[in-house]
């Protein structure tokens, strides 16, 4: 498929080598990375913290009632098909299908009350993302930058080869506008803003193109960098880039960004625990914020090997929702709770946060409705922007708590309502970003970073 050329300045990880050097390498909507690199550096604000991020997003809007927010007690069409179940931590209880995380609740918190007005799917992502409403004209992208955009320009790369900012997984594709990935969007900004996208699945056996051709997997992505630095050695042209071209030379072919893909060197049981589906592209992103980079998203896809989900949006019309679950989740908890799991016991859960949500919830009463390709009665959840629920787990906050609570139907917030900002403000506090920082618009005019509180529970 080929994407509206205008929502595609990222910079991918596929990478054609021959012209690597010739553009001052891989332009980016008529910028070059160097050139890139250059506008952030004149614009950095970074404060040098060694924390991180890594987001696991569930576009599509999981439902809240069949997650974290369960409401044993309403009438049969809002509970819907599933029981709470104790676990570890006092006081929170969630979803049967998350036994995992049951064990695991004294390594996260969980916010309930975060809600916001915008109920479709990509403004919803733009106010969940940026924290403004509002969509680019003809695109289905934010008009503000989106948090890795922002944390992208605030935060200069720790570690020389590293992006400070990177989006992996599922692409998000729509015929009209192309290609998108959720927090990447740069909005008003150049695109000289928008993080690197690997544009591939965790799958072992996934495909990426490179030179016009595919690679197979990450072995042949691992040796396509190994052909650039020999190309780029040989020549030797090494001497004559300044120092950015030389930065983005080593963004593509480093061995900090070469080793974060290769998986050979970790315990084999780890990676088995990870599973072979998204939870590869988790362990990639625990290995890049330990390398170096502040912020990684990934779109956490909804579907199963047995099943073609949409996403998490989980309208009877797409799917039955209660079928779904029962596949969907048992490998959601596996991957979350592994990596969260696995944060914790190499000491980095002061440094990483993870945090784990979509861009809305799910209505509190159900549907049931003829599946557009089963025919079969289904049952499911439309979008509701009043209320969802929020994973957060590191970060050196307090853990093994609920943040805010909803009515009795989980569709508006009863206790301690949050806005989308006050989780940007609690991310950027977490990564030492300022607060108070402005950022111009597409006129020149200063904007503030954000509008919110940062999350006082989390301590």
């Amino acid at each position: 498929m080929t994407a509206d050329p205008r929502l595609r300045p990222h910079v991918p990880l596929s990478i054609n080598r021959r012209g690597v050097l010739r553009a001052g390498l891989l332009g980016l909507g008529g910028m070059s990375l160097a050139s890139l690199l250059r506008e952030r550096a004149a614009a950095d604000l970074s404060v040098a913290r060694d924390t991180s991020i890594i987001f696991l997003f569930l576009h599509g809007g999981p439902s809240q009632l069949e997650t974290y927010d369960l409401k044993p007690l309403a009438p049969s069409e809002i509970r819907g098909p599933c029981m709470p179940i104790r676990t570890n931590a006092p006081g929170i209880e969630l979803c049967e299908l998350l036994p995992l995380h049951a064990r695991t609740a004294h390594r996260f918190t969980l916010i309930r009350s975060c809600t916001h007005g915008e109920g479709g799917h990509f403004e919803a992502h733009g106010r969940f993302m940026s924290g403004h409403p509002g969509l680019k004209p003809g695109t289905f992208e934010s008009t503000h930058p989106q948090m890795g955009a922002i944390i992208g320009r605030a935060l200069k790369s720790r570690v020389r080869g590293l992006p400070a900012a990177v989006g992996m997984g599922l692409v998000i594709y729509n015929s009209a506008y192309g290609e998108y990935v959720p927090g990447i969007g740069e909005g008003y900004w150049s695109s000289a803003w928008r993080p690197p996208v690997v544009t591939k699945s965790g799958l072992p056996n996934s495909t990426l193109t490179v030179d016009g051709g595919r690679l197979s997997d990450r072995v042949g992505l691992l040796k396509q960098f190994d052909r650039i630095r020999h190309d780029v050695d040989q020549r030797g042209m090494m001497d004559s880039l300044d120092e950015f071209n030389r930065t983005a030379v080593d963004i593509l072919t480093a061995d900090k960004a070469r080793k974060a893909f290769d998986l050979s060197d970790e315990d084999p049981r780890i990676v088995a625990q990870y599973g072979d589906e998204w939870g590869q592209n988790a362990l990639v992103a625990r290995r890049l914020v330990e390398a170096g980079v502040s912020f990684v998203t990934i779109s956490v896809p909804g579907g199963v090997k047995a099943m073609d989900a949409p996403g998490w949006d989980d309208h009877a019309v797409n799917i039955d929702l209660p079928t779904i679950m029962r596949h969907r989740l048992p490998v959601y908890d596996q991957v979350v709770t592994t990596l969260i799991n696995d944060i914790y016991e190499r000491g980095l859960d002061q440094k990483v946060l993870v945090i784990a949500a979509g861009e809305f919830g799910r209505t509190p009463k159900g549907t049931l409705q003829p599946g557009t390709a089963s025919k079969q009665l289904q049952w499911g959840r439309d979008h509701w922007p009043g209320a969802q629920s929020i994973l957060i787990s590191g970060g050196g906050f307090r853990m093994g708590q609920v943040i805010g609570a909803t009515d009795g139907q989980a569709a508006y917030p009863s206790e301690r309502p949050l806005d989308p900002q006050d989780l940007m403000a609690t991310l950027y506090r977490h990564l030492g970003i300022d607060l108070d920082a402005h950022f111009p618009d597409g006129n020149g005019r200063p904007v503030a970073i954000t509008t919110g509180t940062p999350i006082k529970e989390l301590g």
